[in-house]
């Protein structure tokens, strides 16, 4: 009898384990063991980006008020590193990978799925994943968890659930006895404002999802879409093709500020998202960067937050066109508020040799009709909210 032959991927999702801590205490090695966070220094206001596992006995966890971990555990150190940091190490972690494979899909900058499935016939996955996890940790002190499986979405899945350092394998046959007793908070896509309403109406477990019997009233809580997209994935049936260029024209740069003081007066907001506009911008200048996208964050006092993009018909280094933009998406989304977090991006880059070789002449200005289309564009601000709303800086700053 002819053997049948296997046409399954083999994927890994390689999940770095609480990656800004771990670069935190590469920095500062005198952290280790310690209850920490990151967040803002020398200060109670703002939140906590993310806390050691030490920090997280004591409840204290992302997205948590400073005021409100340092009640639970006024001992807590909170510090601030630098992004460039994570970007550095970012990088070492990929280029580490980019040895084994070129089949990399750069998730998040602590994330990535790899397809190694040629490697595989040479070498067990296991062998393989094993050795990562080990060079990661002993060349760049970085620990990781690593997911194997026949799709992406099982592969992030199976990374979760060892951590630190576990490595887990989940062949489709082998789904139901290693998801399906799982709470059901542990399914990748269900949202934190989701899983209490499903627990809260009797589904508990992964096994109660995926029970059809309880199909219509998991419809009415999370959507159909929501509810099938994860349905079919946990059956195994989801995407298996690892793509690196998934995420390439989303290469972004941005900057967020969160403000010890809330703003409300739209004069201080434009003010400050010109200053963030053009710190960006030079960032993006500085990497010889073109875009075709620009983006604004509002987050008020209460945490609601809105993004808000223009994206262009043509690639652009134009500082003014992309200041009129975000200023433009100001003005469209201001409401009187009291906002605690501000932040301008830029998106969909290109540098100058790989933008499309095609020109228009009829689509070029020059200087002096761009001086005039952000005067337009400023006299109209502040007509609408007073002549201090906007001013030239004499310095182009």
């Amino acid at each position: 009898m002819e053997k049948k032959e296997n046409h399954a991927r083999i994927i890994f999702h390689i999940d770095m384990n609480q990656f800004f801590c771990s670069v935190a205490c590469i920095l500062n090695p005198k952290l280790r063991g310690k209850a920490f966070a990151i967040g803002r220094e020398n200060t109670k206001k703002g939140v906590l980006s993310t806390a050691s596992y030490e920090a997280r006995k004591y409840g204290i966890s992302s997205a948590m008020p400073t005021i409100d971990a340092l009640k639970i555990l006024p001992s807590l150190i909170v510090i601030h590193v630098d992004y460039s940091h994570y970007v550095e190490y970012h990088h070492k972690f990929i280029n580490l990978i980019s040895e084994y494979t070129k089949q990399i899909e750069v998730a998040s900058i602590d994330e990535c799925y790899i397809d190694v499935t040629e490697l595989s016939k040479v070498r067990h996955p296991l062998v393989i994943a094993k050795e990562i996890q080990k060079r990661l940790l002993t060349e760049y002190d970085l620990p990781c968890s690593i997911g194997i499986a026949p799709t992406l979405y099982l592969a992030k899945m199976a990374s979760d659930i060892k951590k630190p350092l576990g490595v887990t394998v989940i062949r489709k046959r082998d789904i139901e006895n290693i998801l399906y007793d799982l709470p059901v908070k542990d399914i990748f896509g269900i949202g934190k404002k989701t899983y209490p309403r499903l627990m809260e109406n009797g589904i508990n477990t992964i096994r109660d999802f995926m029970n059809l019997d309880n199909k219509e009233k998991i419809l009415s809580l999370i959507g159909e879409n929501s509810y099938n997209y994860a349905y079919q994935s946990l059956k195994g049936n989801s995407s298996n093709v690892v793509n690196p260029n998934r995420y390439a024209v989303s290469k972004s740069i941005s900057e967020s500020t969160t403000f010890d003081y809330h703003l409300s007066d739209i004069d201080e907001l434009s003010y400050e998202f010109r200053k963030m506009t053009r710190s960006v911008y030079n960032k993006m200048k500085r990497e010889n960067y073109y875009t075709k996208c620009v983006t604004i964050t509002l987050r008020d006092s209460d945490f609601n937050t809105i993004t808000r993009q223009e994206s262009y018909n043509e690639y652009t280094d134009d500082f003014y066109k992309i200041l009129g933009s975000v200023l433009t998406l100001l003005d469209e989304n201001y409401v009187e508020k009291r906002y605690r977090l501000i932040g301008v991006g830029v998106s969909s880059l290109l540098k100058e040799d790989e933008l499309p070789k095609e020109y228009n002449l009829f689509t070029v200005m020059n200087e002096d009709e761009k001086k005039i289309r952000i005067e337009d564009m400023m006299d109209e601000f502040k007509n609408k909210y007073g002549k201090k709303a906007l001013f030239w800086n004499k310095d182009n700053k």
